[in-house]
């Protein structure tokens, strides 16, 4: 059997630990490729809240693409893939989802993998929102995206910052049928 794919893509909204961590949980399952989308502001954002550059993120993806790569596979509904996460997920780019504006290879990715009807996670980070981003959001649900804000569950009694990454990983992989979190078992 074929590996399956997952696109991730990475925007410069703060929270690029939130996508490590998905990255990191992504390697226990070596038959998903991660095809990671680096936008140039989450260059900058993953430099300066984890310290890493692009060749740190590069170890940790089947392949890494910038987002001027318009050329690149994902561009393509040919290329088949689970879908795709974007996480953090700009506003910038969720208005650039609803809009259908592919200025890069994170938006037209994103509106490849809505077009072939395949599963598109949202995390957006962003505090508080406004109402025009809550439009967007909304906008973006209904047209079959999956907003996963980034919420801790705290049921689970987290005790570091890194379960909380974790939690929120496993949320958006059980979108894709891979793995399964923590789940509420009653009091």
């Amino acid at each position: 059997m074929e590996n399956q794919r997952l696109i991730i893509g990475i925007t410069g909204a703060s929270g690029a630990p939130l996508a490590l961590a998905l990255l990191d949980r992504l390697m226990d399952f070596p038959d998903v490729e991660r095809h990671v989308i680096l936008s140039e502001c989450g260059e900058m954002t993953l430099n300066h809240e984890t310290g890493l550059g692009r060749e740190a993120l590069a170890a940790k993806c089947t392949r890494l693409y910038r987002e001027n790569e318009f050329g690149a596979p994902p561009a393509s509904g040919s290329f088949r893939t689970l879908g795709m996460v974007i996480i953090p997920c700009s506003m910038k780019s969720v208005a650039g989802v609803v809009s259908g504006y592919c200025e890069n290879l994170l938006l037209r990715a994103a509106d490849v993998t809505m077009k072939e009807r395949r599963t598109l996670v949202l995390v957006p980070r962003e505090c508080p929102m406004s109402t025009l981003h809550l439009r967007n959001l909304t906008a973006a649900s209904e047209l079959g995206a999956v907003v996963i804000p980034p919420v801790a569950a705290y049921y689970n009694k987290p005790e570091t910052l890194e379960e909380v990454h974790d939690q929120i990983a496993f949320r958006i992989l059980s979108r894709f049928g891979l793995g399964e979190g923590k789940e509420w078992r009653g009091l």
